[in-house]
C-alpha cells in the first residue's frame, strides 16, 4: 500500500462523564479525510503543553481546521469578552492562529471548517460578531437544537459564490445548499481574506486567501457530513486531498486564485 499523506485534524478538548478531559474530533472528519481526500487522518491534542507549531508543520503534509463548541477567544481580535462570546478554548487558539500563518508562509495545504473559517479570519487579523442572528436582517444559523442528526445537518440555505472565482470552479455552480451549525460569523475580513461566498442574509460562507502560496480555503458550513456523497462536500475533500499529496510529494501546490 502506498503511504498515504498526513493530515492533522484539530480536536477540540471536552469533559467526558462531566469530569474526564479529553481530546476528541468527530469521526466524520476523520472520514471525509480517509474515503475522500484519500489521506491518513491524525487527531491532533490542540494544546501547546503537548506539541509545538513546528513538530506538527513536520509531521503533518495537510490540516484540517474543525467546528468546535468553544469559540476564538475576542481578545484575538482586540475585543474584550461578553456573555454572549460563549465558551473558548485558548490551548487550541496558541496552537491554530500561529499554525494557519505558518501553513500560509510554507504553502503547506490547509482547509477550515466552522469555527476554522472563523480561526483563519482572526488568524490574518480579522474580527468576529459573537452571535450573529441579533444583526439586523441576519438568519438563525445556529444548529437545530433537536431532531436526529441527519434533521441537525440538514441542506438549509443556499451559498451563492461569486461569478468565476475560486469556489464557482471548484464548484462548478455559482449556487449550491448548505447546512448551517454556527453562531457567530466573520464581520471585518483579515488581511489577504476573500469572502466568496454568502448566505442568502449576507453571512460570509466561504472564503480563501488572496495570492496564498498553497491550498488555503475555508467553509461555514459542514462539508465533512455525508462528504463521501454530497455534491459540495465531495470537490472540496478531493481538491484539499489532491493538494496535500501534491505537498507530500514535494512538489507544493498551486495557489488557488480568482478569474
Amino acid at each position: 500500500m502506498t503511504k498515504r499523506p498526513v493530515i492533522g485534524i484539530i480536536s477540540n478538548r471536552y469533559l467526558l462523564h462531566e469530569n474526564y478531559p479529553a481530546h476528541a474530533g468527530g469521526i466524520m472528519n476523520s472520514e471525509a479525510v480517509a474515503s475522500v481526500a484519500g489521506c491518513m487522518p491524525l487527531l491532533v491534542p490542540t494544546d501547546p503543553r503537548f506539541v509545538s507549531v513546528n513538530e506538527l508543520l513536520d509531521t503533518c503534509d495537510g490540516f484540517l481546521l474543525t467546528g468546535g463548541r468553544p469559540n476564538v477567544h475576542p481578545e484575538e481580535y482586540g475585543e474584550e469578552a461578553t456573555e454572549a462570546h460563549g465558551a473558548f478554548d485558548r490551548a487550541r487558539d496558541a496552537i491554530t492562529l500561529p499554525l494557519v500563518r505558518a501553513c500560509l508562509e510554507r504553502g503547506q495545504p490547509v482547509l477550515g471548517i466552522c469555527r476554522g473559517f472563523q480561526e483563519m479570519n482572526v488568524a490574518l487579523g480579522g474580527s468576529l460578531h459573537p452571535e450573529i442572528r441579533d444583526l439586523p436582517g441576519r438568519d438563525n444559523h445556529r444548529m437545530p437544537p433537536d431532531g436526529t442528526l441527519e434533521e441537525k445537518f440538514a441542506l438549509r440555505h443556499v451559498v451563492k459564490f461569486t461569478s468565476g472565482g475560486v469556489f464557482h470552479r471548484l464548484m462548478g455552480a455559482e449556487e449550491v445548499m448548505t447546512n448551517t451549525l454556527h453562531g457567530q460569523g466573520v464581520v471585518r475580513p483579515g488581511q489577504g481574506i476573500v469572502i466568496d461566498g454568502h448566505a442568502p442574509d449576507g453571512t460570509p460562507e466561504a472564503l480563501y486567501v488572496e495570492d496564498a502560496k498553497g491550498f488555503a480555503l475555508a467553509v461555514q458550513w459542514h462539508p465533512e457530513y455525508n462528504a463521501a456523497n454530497d455534491p459540495v462536500s465531495r470537490p472540496l475533500f478531493t481538491s484539499f486531498g489532491e493538494a496535500t499529496r501534491a505537498w507530500a510529494a514535494g512538489r507544493g501546490q498551486p495557489a488557488l486564485r480568482s478569474a
